[in-house]
C-alpha cells in the first residue's frame, strides 16, 4: 500500500457492538418496499429518457462492476450528449474503449482528458514522462537489499538510529500485555521498539522503547539527537490522557518531544505548531540539530502533503514552520524526510516519475537550497511503496520500509548497503481506512476494497475486517491513488486521495450508500433518488424539459410500488409578493400532479400543496441579495411519501 502524506491519520474508533440486519428490514425487502436506482435508470434509458447526471450514475454502476462494454455504451451517450462533463469520464470511457480494442478512439478520449487535467499525474505520465524508466534504470544497482531480520506478520516500519540501536514502529503483539486494536488494520496499535544491530546491519533482540512514550494509540517515526537524550516522534493526537479530534471526527497525527533524564523518558511536549485540524508527523533532524524537518498538510501545503522545516531555537522554543517549496514539493505527497550526516535529504514521494507507489529520492542540501533530485532506482525502489529510508554515512549501511511482494507483514523493514557512494536516500506512506454505511454510520464488514494508482491500475485488493477497517500497507509518497469499494446491496464508490510526500500514514474513510433504499413514511422521493430540487423557471408553473426526466424517476417508482401515495409540495423563491408566491406554488403543485396523472398514475394516489416562500432552504429572503442560482434552489418540488 502506498503511504500518503503523513496520514497515519488514525481514525476515531467506534464503540458498541455490530447490529445485524433487523427482521423489519427483511420484511421490507420481501415487500419490495425499496428503490433500486440502477434498475430505474435502466428502464428510463430503455424509454430514451435520460440526462447527463443519470448517464454518469448508470455508467459508473457498470464500470465499478467491471462490465466495461456496458459502461462504454452508456459513457458514449454521455460524451455524445455534448454536455459539460467531468474530465474523469473521458478517462473512464477511454478504458472502456480499450476493453473493446478500439485503441484509436481511446487515444482520442485520453487526449481530451489530458487537455483538461494537464497537472494530474495520469496526464503527466501519458504526455511527458517518456524516458523516466531509462533514468531510473541508470540509477539502479547502487544498493543491495535484504530482510532486516526482525519483521513480523504485522506492520513493521519507520526506522531511526538511536545510539548503537535501531528504533522502529511495529504492530506486533506484546507478551502478557492487555492491548488495544487499531480497528481499521485488524492489528494492534503501533508502538516504538528498539532492536540491536550487528556489524553488517542485521537486527535482533527487540524490546519496547518506553512505556512513557508508547501510549494506547499509535506511535511511529522517531528521530533522536546525537547524545540520545532528546527524541521527536509521531503519535496520534493523544496527550495528557486525552484523545482529541478534528472536525471530521478523526484523530490525526502530531509530533511530540521527550527527554531522557538518565533513567526514563519524560517531559513530553506537543510541538506548538501541531493542530487538531491538520496532520504533522515524521520528524527528521538536520546535521547540526538546529532544524527539524517534517511532513504536514497544514495551510500553505502545495499537494496532499508537503515537507516543511522549523528552526529549533537555543532556548528550547521553535520558529515558524516553512514550506520547502516547489523545488521539493509537488501536487502529490512528499513524506518521510531523513537527513544524512553528509547533508543529503532523502524523502519519499508519489509526485515524481517512479516505479509505482512511493519512491525514494535524494537531494543534496546546500545552504538550505536543493540540488538535483534523484530517484534512487532499484532495488531500493519497487513497484510498491518504498519509504522511511535512513543511512549511516560512516559505513554506508541503513534501512528502508516497504510493502513489496514476498514480505512477512503489511510493511517490512529491509537493510540496505550502499555500493556506490555517489548516491544515497528514502519515503513511503501507509494507507488504511474504514468502511461505513452512509445512512446509518454502522461499520461494514466484508466490503471489497481495491487500491488503484493514478492510471487506475490495480495495486492491491482486500476486504474490510470485523471493525470495518482495511489496510493496504504502504504506497509511494506524493502520488494520486483511488480506493474502489464495493459490497452487495451497496453502490460502488471510487475515492480519490493523494499520498503525502513524506513518509507516514494516509487514512481514507469510505461511506457506502445502499442501492436498495427503504421507503419510509415522510421520506422525500426526490432525495431518495438523488433528484435535483430545481424544476420551475421564474414566474412559471409549467414542467421544464429537464424536470420531465427527473419526474420520470418518480413515475417509475410509483409504477413499481402501486401502494405508494405522494404529497407533492411546491415551493418558490422570495421574489414577488408572498400572496403571489403562494398562488404560484399552488399552480406548480397542481402542474406536477397533472403531469403524473397524465402518465397513468391514479389521481387518488396524489395530493398537491403550495407553500410559496414560507420554506426557503437558504437565506434568500426578502431584501437579501442572492444570485440567480441561490434563488433557483428555492424553486423546487418535494415528493413526500404519505402512505405505502
Amino acid at each position: 500500500m502506498k503511504k500518503t502524506i503523513i496520514y497515519i491519520a488514525f481514525v476515531v474508533l467506534f464503540s458498541g457492538t455490530m447490529i445485524g440486519q433487523s427482521k423489519k428490514g427483511d420484511k421490507q425487502f420481501e415487500n419490495l418496499s425499496y428503490i433500486n436506482a440502477t434498475k430505474t435508470y435502466e428502464r428510463l434509458l430503455a424509454k430514451n429518457i435520460s440526462n447527463p447526471e443519470m448517464l454518469q450514475k448508470l455508467g459508473d454502476s457498470y464500470y465499478f462492476y467491471a462490465d466495461l462494454l456496458k459502461a462504454g455504451s452508456v459513457y458514449k451517450l454521455l460524451v455524445d450528449s455534448k454536455a459539460t462533463i467531468e474530465p474523469e469520464y473521458y478517462y473512464r470511457y477511454a478504458q472502456c474503449l480499450k476493453a473493446a480494442q478500439n485503441y484509436k478512439a481511446a487515444d482520442e478520449m485520453m487526449l481530451k482528458f489530458e487537455q483538461q487535467k494537464a497537472n494530474e499525474q495520469r496526464s503527466r505520465l501519458a504526455k511527458s514522462q517518456k524516458d523516466y524508466l531509462n533514468v531510473i534504470k541508470a540509477n539502479s544497482g547502487k544498493y543491495t537489499i535484504e530482510d532486516a531480520g526482525i519483521n513480523s506478520q504485522y506492520s513493521d516500519y519507520g526506522t531511526s538510529f538511536y545510539k548503537n540501536k535501531v528504533v522502529f514502529a511495529s504492530a506486533r503483539k506484546k507478551v502478557d500485555i492487555n492491548e488495544n486494536y487499531a480497528g481499521w488494520t485488524g492489528e494492534k496499535f503501533t508502538d516504538l521498539y528498539t532492536a540491536e544491530a550487528d556489524l553488517v546491519g542485521n537486527l535482533s533482540k527487540t524490546a519496547l522503547l518506553s512505556s512513557t512514550i508508547n501510549s494506547i494509540y499509535h506511535e511511529s517515526t522517531a528521530v533522536f539527537t546525537k547524545d540520545g537524550n532528546t527524541v521527536y516522534f509521531t503519535r496520534n493526537n493523544f496527550f495528557d490522557g486525552k484523545r482529541r479530534f478534528a472536525a471530521d471526527k478523526t484523530t490525526g497525527l502530531k509530533i511530540y518531544r521527550a527527554t531522557f533524564d538518565g533513567k526514563k523518558w519524560g517531559n513530553l511536549l506537543s510541538l506548538p505548531f501541531n493542530s487538531d485540524d491538520y496532520q504533522v508527523g515524521h520528524p527528521a533532524l538536520s546535521v547540526d540539530e538546529k532544524t527539524l524537518y517534517f511532513a504536514s498538510d497544514m495551510p500553505g501545503t502545495i499537494g496532499r502533503s508537503d515537507l516543511f522545516k522549523v528552526d529549533l531555537l537555543t532556548d528550547g522554543s521553535f520558529g515558524v514552520p516553512t514550506n520547502l517549496g516547489k523545488t521539493i514539493n509537488t501536487e502529490g505527497r512528499e513524506t518521510f524526510p531523513f537527513v544524512s550526516s553528509d547533508n543529503e535529504l532523502y524523502f519519499a514521494t508519489d509526485g515524481r516519475p517512479g516505479l509505482g507507489g512511493l519512491d525514494i529520492f535524494v537531494t543534496k542540501l546546500s545552504d538550505a537550497k536543493f540540488s538535483t533530485i534523484t530517484n534512487l532506482g532499484m532495488p531500493v525502489n519497487s513497484s510498491f511503496d518504498d519509504f522511511a529510508f535512513i543511512i549511516d554515512s560512516s559505513n554506508n549501511q541503513g534501512y528502508l520500509s516497504s510493502n513489496r511482494l514476498n514480505g512477512k507483514g503489511n510493511d517490512d523493514i529491509y537493510k540496505i548497503k550502499l555500493a556506490d557512494t555517489n548516491l544515497k536516500g528514502a519515503c513511503a506512506q501507509s494507507i488504511s481506512g474504514v468502511v461505513n454505511d452512509l445512512s446509518t454510520g454502522k461499520i461494514l464488514t466484508g466490503a471489497k476494497v481495491v487500491l488503484l494508482d493514478a492510471s487506475m491500475n490495480v495495486l492491491k485488493e482486500g476486504t474490510s475486517d470485523s471493525n470495518g477497517k482495511f489496510d493496504f500497507g504502504t504506497a509511494a509518497c506524493g502520488n494520486k491513488h483511488y480506493i474502489r469499494t464495493s459490497m452487495p446491496e451497496f453502490i460502488t464508490v471510487e475515492t480519490p486521495f493523494l499520498v503525502a510526500e513524506t513518509s507516514g500514514i494516509t487514512y481514507v474513510p469510505v461511506a457506502l450508500n445502499k442501492i436498495m433504499k427503504p421507503i419510509n413514511l415522510g421520506d422525500d422521493l426526490a432525495k431518495l433518488l438523488d433528484i435535483p430540487m430545481i424544476y420551475f423557471d421564474l414566474d412559471k408553473s409549467f414542467v421544464r424539459a429537464d424536470a420531465a426526466v427527473e419526474l420520470s424517476k418518480i413515475l417509475d417508482v410509483m409504477q413499481q410500488n402501486p401502494a405508494i401515495k405522494i404529497d407533492v409540495r411546491s415551493h418558490t423563491d422570495s421574489r414577488n409578493t408572498a400572496q403571489y408566491n403562494a398562488d404560484l406554488s399552488e399552480r406548480r403543485a397542481k402542474a406536477t400532479v397533472a403531469w403524473l396523472v397524465g402518465k397513468g398514475i391514479d389521481k387518488s394516489r396524489l395530493t398537491g400543496n403550495g407553500f410559496g416562500e414560507t420554506r426557503l432552504i437558504n437565506g434568500c429572503a426578502d431584501g437579501v441579495k442572492c444570485t440567480e442560482e441561490d434563488h433557483q434552489l428555492n424553486r423546487r418540488s418535494e415528493f413526500i411519501i404519505v402512505s405505502k
